[in-house]
């Protein structure tokens, strides 16, 4: 029996980052010959369906529910998703083992891994950062900037781990080609035990040293409050910039941009289809 295949974000209020998911959806139906369905976790159903060229976004429950009763029994989840984040591997399978209690049909759900394999030395995302980095070198004429790693900052270890793997990767990939690669943090919640997110953005670019060329490297994946123009990283960077005239910053591309990452996807795709139901 064909598996349904949908392609999960997180989810936002933002209506670029809805079109950013179905465009990857798109583009990697193209690529595999297969149906990818966009659909996002939570919140995206809040955006109102006239910014989204009419069609309303897709939220997980409701939607799995409605394809259930609809007759379809397997579904793979492809998380759009750089770690193995709570949402996808232990918020969804609880939602999953609900949603089994609730209703008579039986079904099945894959999840595939991440984007970022840790265990690879010469992993796929660190590789498409590099190029994301270099591209602003050569656009922007630089020598030697210094580079910080930048993604929003987490409560759980293991997802900032990723962070600083793909931080040490980028280092040995451009250790001739810049001054620096080091892992910074958007926020982080307040408490010691949430201190593993620092640095922060905001403390890399006011420290000593840095009056210089700043690539930032966005381990962000779709556009949305944190990530666009005016989003809150470029914020930090202004005021950055408004403390120390000297200061200069340039913001890499998104991850999802990149041709790259559907192959990426793909063979993630692949490696869920062949897994075992949750």
């Amino acid at each position: 029996m064909d598996t349904h295949i949908l392609l999960i974000d997180n989810g936002s209020y933002k209506a670029e980052s809805v079109l950013n998911l179905r465009d990857v959806a798109e583009r990697l139906s193209v690529y595999s010959g297969r149906i990818i369905h966009p659909v996002s976790l939570l919140h995206s159903n809040k955006i109102s369906p006239d910014k989204l060229n009419g069609l309303p976004a897709q939220v997980f429950e409701p939607y799995i529910i409605k394809k259930i009763n609809d007759g379809i029994r397997n579904f793979l989840v492809l998380p759009l998703f750089f770690g193995r984040s709570a949402a996808i591997y232990e918020y969804l399978p609880q939602r999953v083992a609900e949603i089994k209690k609730n209703i008579f049909n039986q079904f099945d759900v894959k999840i595939a891994p991440p984007l970022v394999d840790p265990n690879n030395e010469n992993d796929e995302v660190a590789q498409i950062l590099a190029q994301l980095v270099r591209l602003e070198i050569s656009k922007n004429k630089l020598k030697r900037p210094a580079v910080t790693v930048v993604d929003h900052g987490t409560p759980r270890i293991k997802v900032n781990e990723v962070r600083n793997f793909l931080s040490n990767q980028l280092s040995n990939i451009l250790k001739n080609e810049v001054e620096f690669v080091k892992p910074s943090s958007m926020e982080s919640r307040e408490g010691d035990e949430y201190s593993f997110n620092k640095p922060l953005l905001e403390e890399i670019l006011g420290s000593s040293g840095y009056d210089k060329d700043v690539v930032l490297s966005m381990l962000f994946i779709s556009p949305g409050r944190h990530a666009c123009k005016g989003g809150d990283v470029d914020m930090i960077c202004e005021d950055s910039k408004n403390k120390n005239s000297d200061l200069r910053t340039y913001m890499t591309g998104l991850f999802s941009e990149h041709s790259g990452a559907i192959d990426i996807l793909n063979t993630r795709m692949e490696s869920g289809l062949n897994s075992i139901p949750i």
